[in-house]
């Protein structure tokens, strides 16, 4: 497995500098030294490469034709992340509370409508991908219900009905922050902590 940020693939804490571009960095295990160093050399070449096309056919044509579909596809990326690891419902655990399986099990399935096609379920069937990250994505919908009808009656398999663009919007208004990072802390909303004027009209 790869490190979850504070601990190394061992599950030691980290020491020395922890990166994502290193065969050798502490984060990874040594089976996968060679998709890190062809993950790095494949991004230099395509920042080189960018380079030269901004040098042969101008920086405005890059911006159009890379840049801003880039920046499309990694908001969607990012929103897509954001809907599969956030609810009011999904707990975050501190150090002393967290396992392997609790943590896999902080994910959500949703419905993401003709999406789910495009994406082949990853959303619907994102619980099952985190028990079983290395399946392929045309086994996930079977898995799914076998892990649902495992998960479901020990009040264990997150699932969220509700339009995805809904949801987009209840999330957005009400997990904004946990209190700490001990324990067993749930999201928090803004819209719940009073403002200093509606403090001052209570004294």
């Amino acid at each position: 497995l790869a490190s979850t940020g504070k601990l190394d693939h061992t599950g030691k804490p980290l020491k020395g500098i922890a990166d994502h571009f290193r065969p050798s960095s502490p984060m990874f295990p040594d089976k996968v030294s060679a998709k890190i160093l062809l993950s790095t050399v494949t991004t230099v070449a395509s920042l080189f490469a960018l380079a030269y096309a901004s040098y042969e056919y101008g920086a405005l044509p890059v911006l159009l034709w890379y840049l801003n579909p880039y920046f499309f596809v990694n908001a969607w990326l990012v929103l897509y992340t954001w809907l599969q690891h956030t609810d009011p419902s999904i707990p975050h655990y501190g150090e002393g509370e967290w396992t392997w399986v609790k943590g896999a099990l902080s994910t959500i399935d949703r419905p993401y409508g003709i999406f789910d096609f495009f994406h082949h379920r990853i959303g619907s069937t994102h619980v099952v991908h985190h028990l079983f990250h290395e399946m392929p994505w045309y086994n996930a919908a079977e898995a799914t219900e076998a892990v649902k009808a495992f998960l479901e009656p020990k009040g264990l398999y997150n699932y969220d009905p509700t339009p995805v663009w809904k949801a987009t919007w209840k999330i957005a208004k009400t997990c904004h922050y946990v209190d700490g990072n001990e324990g067993i802390q749930y999201f928090r909303s803004l819209e719940d902590v009073p403002l200093s004027k509606d403090r001052k009209k209570t004294e």
